[in-house]
Parts: C-alpha cells; structure tokens; sequence
C-alpha cells in the first residue's frame, strides 16, 4: 500500500511540473506577441489608432490609404476614426480608442488647441501620441509628422509674385482657423507677400478647407473687389471651389493651391488653375505608421519629421 502511494505522488508531482511548464511557456508566448518584432515589423497584436480631420477631403483618404498599407506590410491592425471636421467627434472618437487600449494614436486634429484634452486624456492612460499634418498645441506628443507648411506657403506666395511681375491685388482664402496648417501655410504665404512694393492682399478670409465654403467666399469678395489678379488657397479644395467662382465670373485670375489633390493636378495640367503645391499625404501616412512601429521598440525619433513639397506648374 504505501509503495503504490509512493508512486501516485510521484505521478501527481511530474503532471504538476508539467503543466507549470505550459503554463510559463503561454504565458511567455502571450507577452511576446504584444511587442514589434526585431525585424521591424510588428505582429497581429500591434493595433494603432488613426484619428482624421475628415475623410470628406482627398488629401485626407490618400494620407489614410497611405498609413493602412503600411500597417498591413507591418502585419500591424489600424483603426480610423472619421471626425468629419467636428472637435467634439474627434474627442469623443480619441476617447473609444482609448478604451479599446490601443498601443498608441495617431492625431491629424480639426483644431490644433482643442485637442490638446483628448492627448492629455492619452497621455493619462500611458498610450503614447503622434500629430500628423496637423500639430496640437499641448499635451505630450512623441513626434510631428508633416510638410513645412511654412515654407509651402512661401513657394506659393514667390510664384504667385513671379508670375504677376511683383504687381497686382491677390486674395488669400484661409483654412480652418486654429490649425497649425492654415497657421503656417498662411504664415509662409505673408513671409513672400507682405511689403512688396505694388503688391497688395485685398482679402483675407476663411473658407475652412471645404470646395462649396471655397466657391461661396471667392463669390462674396468677387462681388465687393473686381480688381484681383491672383488667388492663394490653403488648400486644393478650396482653390477649386474659387476656380468656379471665377470661371462663372468671366474672370483670368492666377489660381494657386496646396496639396496637389488630382482634381487639381489635372485642373494645373489644363491650364485653369496655375499652381499646387504638392504635399505627399501617402508619404505622411506612411511615414507615421513606420515611425510608431519605432516609438513601440523603444526607439527614439526626432520631435519633427518633415515630408518634402515640391511646386507642381503645367507639364
């Protein structure tokens, strides 16, 4: 009897060692899959959240497209949220990725003040931040990832001069206010302007980034000014929504855009409108993807990572 008991303890105790064994190598196993892989990549466990001004702007689609072939090459998951223009939207969607613990967000914010809340709220839950395009102004952002908007603004003000022969009445169509892009964009396009002899910027307005906003407002200042030679949008959009305007009118005015959407590269390539500069949105969303696959290694990356422009003319 007591030789049998010996040899059923000896049974319970290997059983016991082994399933100890299983158990360290899962649970090893499980915590290994959370990280990016050596190669830099990272496995099905990476999942990186996506918050975009709005999803209603080509710019916007390619420099989302652009981040979500990069996941899939990375094996990583990405989540977008559409805030379609709205802050309160893109709050409320920064907070559900919070929820869903995502390994870190990715920010192009409506309004570069007001979301300064929803990187604080990320920041509390240790989830780790990245701007795109657009910057917060707060906050504990990891890196910035866009165009030198200020120096994009200033090829567009230097060409609209070139072209006009340092003379003439130009109209600046603004983005949304409170965006570190019309901000900067605006800045560069006045850095190139401002206190040029025979020049002179005869409106000033916000169209907000939207084409119908574009048209409407370059209706307005065509019927208050007739006298306009030269037009600086912020954005494609909206120098395609002032290109109808000006075509209804029977006008010849130099239209000058930033982004170099297709509409308006092809809108360039037939000579209605003279210039876009060309952001690379694909590059961006890219660029973002790669660079949060390197923050979750651990890896340090620079405060700004700039993406290059280039001026796009007629072919």
């Amino acid at each position: 009897m007591k030789k049998t008991n010996v040899i059923l303890a000896l049974i319970v105790a290997v059983f016991m060692v082994l399933a100890g064994c299983s158990t360290q190598s899962k649970l090893e196993s499980g915590s290994k899959t959370a990280e990016p892989a050596k190669d830099g990549t990272a496995s099905n466990k990476i999942t990186i959240g996506l918050s975009v001004s709005t999803l209603n702007n080509p710019f916007f689609v390619t420099l989302k497209d652009g981040a979500d072939k990069a996941a899939k090459e990375a094996g990583a998951s990405l989540i977008v949220v559409d805030s379609q223009n709205d802050t309160a939207k893109q709050i409320s969607g920064i907070e559900d990725l919070i929820q869903k613990k995502v390994n870190l967000i990715l920010i192009n914010p409506t309004d570069s003040d007001a979301i300064v809340t929803a990187v604080k709220s990320a920041n509390a839950a240790g989830i780790p931040v990245i701007t795109v395009d657009r910057a917060a102004n707060g906050g504990d952002v990891v890196t910035h990832i866009a165009s030198d908007n200020v120096k994009g603004g200033k090829m567009a003000g230097d060409f609209i001069l070139k072209t006009l022969g340092g003379k003439g009445n130009i109209v600046e169509l603004q983005g949304i206010a409170g965006t570190s892009a019309a901000r900067d964009r605006g800045k560069g396009f006045h850095d190139a302007v401002d206190g040029k002899d025979g020049v002179k910027v005869v409106a000033s307005q916000p169209a907000d980034f939207d084409r119908a906003k574009g048209l409407s407002v370059m209706e307005n200042i065509l019927q208050g000014n007739k006298d306009i030679q030269a037009v600086f949008a912020h954005n494609d959009e909206m120098a395609l929504g002032a290109l109808q305007a000006i075509q209804a009118a029977g006008k010849n005015i130099v239209v000058v855009g930033f982004d170099a959407t297709d509409d308006a590269v092809k809108a360039v390539n037939d000579g209605k409108m003279a210039a876009t500069v060309a952001q690379k949105p694909a590059a961006i969303g890219d660029t973002a993807v790669k660079t949060a696959l390197k923050v979750l290694k651990g890896e340090k990356v620079e405060k700004f990572i700039p993406v290059d422009l280039e001026l796009v003319t007629k072919k």
